[in-house]
């Protein structure tokens, strides 16, 4: 079973339908118990970094999460679900994240005249160096949905890096051994994020 982790934060019914679409079982859970037993994990999320660590702190899902992640099952992490791998964000100062990954979160500059505005909320293309399962019959330059005003900086450690450019160049994705995560929206990114989606859920048959 692919267990989609229910914090209180995030478009868990669009996550869902979009596994179910392709014709994958999830479930909707905030139990420990569910999370540990998974085959795959997703972490989904929007809003704010603080708020996300402390509703899984509440729920004692912190651990549960990490134990997974540790265990070599496959996981997927979108949008703030990407972002909370990381140690800290400027979004939420004095709060710790997952800290799985090296690097912290920080806000897009402003942009002035070059009237580009933030948050960045639409379409984007990425670029990416070498295969992943994940972005199996995904080509460079594809489009996804996204939505936010943070991005993620990264120390390297061996992370695959996927890459955009909203005024400046960020990273979109990053992979590292069992772990995918993406600040782009999968499930709102119609054929192509259900690609990803359905390579995401062959890893767990």
């Amino acid at each position: 079973m692919i267990s989609i982790v229910d914090y209180g934060m995030g478009n868990l019914r669009s996550v869902s339908k979009a596994f179910e679409t392709q014709g994958f079982a999830v479930s909707i859970t905030n139990d420990p118990e569910d999370i540990k037993n998974a085959n795959g994990l997703v972490l989904p999320g929007v809003g704010a970094f603080g708020e996300c660590m402390a509703n899984l702190g509440r729920l004692g899902l912190v651990e549960p999460i990490k134990e997974y992640i540790k265990s070599g099952r496959p996981f997927l992490g979108i949008c703030l679900g990407f972002q909370i791998l990381f140690e800290e964000s400027e979004e939420s100062p004095g709060i710790s994240g997952l800290g799985l990954f090296k690097g912290r979160v920080v806000r897009f500059p402003d942009f002035g005249e070059k009237r580009i505005k933030v948050p960045q909320m639409g379409w984007n293309t990425i670029n990416f160096d070498s295969s992943s399962a994940v972005l199996n019959n995904i080509p460079e330059g594809t489009w996804f949905y996204f939505v936010h005003s943070y991005y993620v900086d990264p120390e390297k450690n061996g992370l695959k890096l996927i890459t955009s450019n909203y005024g400046i160049d960020f990273t979109a994705a990053v992979e590292k051994e069992n772990i995918f995560a993406c600040q782009f929206h999968p499930e709102k990114s119609g054929n192509q994020g259900l690609e990803i989606v359905k390579n995401f859920a062959k890893l767990t048959i």
